[in-house]
């Protein structure tokens, strides 16, 4: 009986004592089993494919530190860049309304201005739609040409004298260019601010015959007849003041005052006769034929 009983605790503790004498299992030797028996119970579990809660399981590690760093560095970058377009953004914002701001003034500046200078040229007015007809008086110009001056040698012309020639210049060609390009409203302001800011300069006469013509293009013939004759009755001697007189007479045809036109007309051959430049004088005519005049 004895005998028997060691017989048996032998057989039963020998399996442990083969175990005892392999090698021992490491822990990532167990967690590759574990996985291994994992995926072949999920293949019988699930054969069509892993559940939910584990799909698109990978063995990828983790994101390093180096990642994360880069990661973060490129976001605050990307924060900034943000923070400085939004900023100048509104910097931008504040200089257009401040500019707004300005041209408004500049226009009620240059409007008061201009009034100014059409009452102080004599006070010539347009009647109204009922009113009498414009009385058109000959402007104090003599008949004859005026001498033309020899140029100032070239050490009378100081940097001053300079600069306001090239400004006026300037001034006046960007009005220009914007009547050119059919942007009136913004070729007006431009030019009565040139003819305000830029006084006894030759194209002031320019700017504002220019002005005339301006707002004859733009559909106002009335206004444009206060501009021309206000350019006109201002400086008679000027280098445009025969083409203000003669789109006066454009303009009282638009407001229906043929009669008042021819007698622009006239007046234009009475007053400036041979002077008047070969491109105005070719127009005459077909005006006056349009007119009626006799």
């Amino acid at each position: 009986m004895r005998l028997r009983y060691l017989l048996l605790a032998s057989l039963a503790f020998a399996p442990i004592a083969a175990a005892e004498a392999r090698e021992p299992v490491t822990p990532e030797q167990r967690i590759e089993r574990l996985e291994r028996q994992l995926r072949q119970v999920q293949r019988q579990v699930f054969p069509k494919g892993q559940p939910a809660d584990t799909a698109g399981f990978v063995d990828t590690p983790a994101a390093t530190q180096e990642a994360v760093t880069t990661l973060t560095s490129r976001l605050d970058a990307i924060e900034r860049q943000m923070a400085d377009l939004v900023r100048t953004g509104e910097e931008n914002t504040h200089r257009l309304s401040v500019m707004e701001t300005d041209l408004a003034r500049l226009r009620a500046d240059n409007e008061s201005r201009f009034k100014a200078i059409e009452v102080g040229a004599g006070g010539a007015t347009l009647p109204t739609a009922t009113g009498p007809d414009i009385a058109l008086s000959p402007a104090p110009q003599p008949r004859v040409e005026a001498p033309r001056l020899a140029p100032a040698p070239a050490t009378a012309i100081t940097p001053a004298a300079t600069d306001f020639a090239s400004a006026g210049e300037a001034a006046y060609v960007t009005g220009f260019d914007l009547w050119t390009a059919k942007k009136y409203d913004a070729a007006i302001i431009q030019l009565r601010a040139m003819s305000s800011s830029f006084p006894g300069h030759r194209r002031v006469s320019w700017a504002n015959n220019l002005v005339g013509r301006a707002l004859l293009d733009k559909g106002q013939p009335r206004a444009a007849a206060e501009a021309l004759l206000a350019n006109y009755r201002g400086d008679p001697k000027g280098e445009r003041a025969p083409d203000s007189l003669f789109y006066l007479g454009q303009s009282l045809i638009k407001l229906g005052q043929a009669s008042q036109a021819c007698k622009a007309y006239a007046e234009l051959s009475d007053v400036y006769g041979d002077t008047i430049r070969p491109a105005l004088k070719t127009m005459i005519a077909p005006a006056r034929a349009q007119a009626q005049c006799k």
